[in-house]
């Protein structure tokens, strides 16, 4: 199993999030501080979900870092964060332009 599917199998079990998106960015990381040849070391996510509400920036960042602890022992590097309630969501969608 590829590291991308085991991150999105880890924080669908931990936080059941109404979105996850979680991308692969290693290649653009090639070359830098903690960028595997092989990859798979530099990731972006993206997620909603309701066990966010109420909780400050840097607990969701936090809760998710404990989430992913074991990939991170095994090699994952960077991860780039946006981490949503689904209120904010909602809110983000009625103030964008039509």
């Amino acid at each position: 199993m590829s590291r991308q599917s085991r991150i999105a199998d880890t924080l669908t079990r931990a936080f059941s999030p109404q979105h996850l998106e979680v991308e692969d960015d290693s290649a653009r990381h090639a070359g830098h501080a903690g960028a595997g040849a092989g990859g798979e070391t530099h990731f972006n996510v993206r997620m909603a979900a309701a066990s966010f509400e109420g909780m400050s920036r840097v607990a969701r960042q936090r809760a998710v870092n404990e989430a992913l602890a074991a990939e991170f022992a095994g090699g994952l590097h960077a991860l780039s964060l946006t981490l949503r309630a689904p209120s904010e969501l909602a809110a983000a969608a009625a103030a964008a332009p039509a």
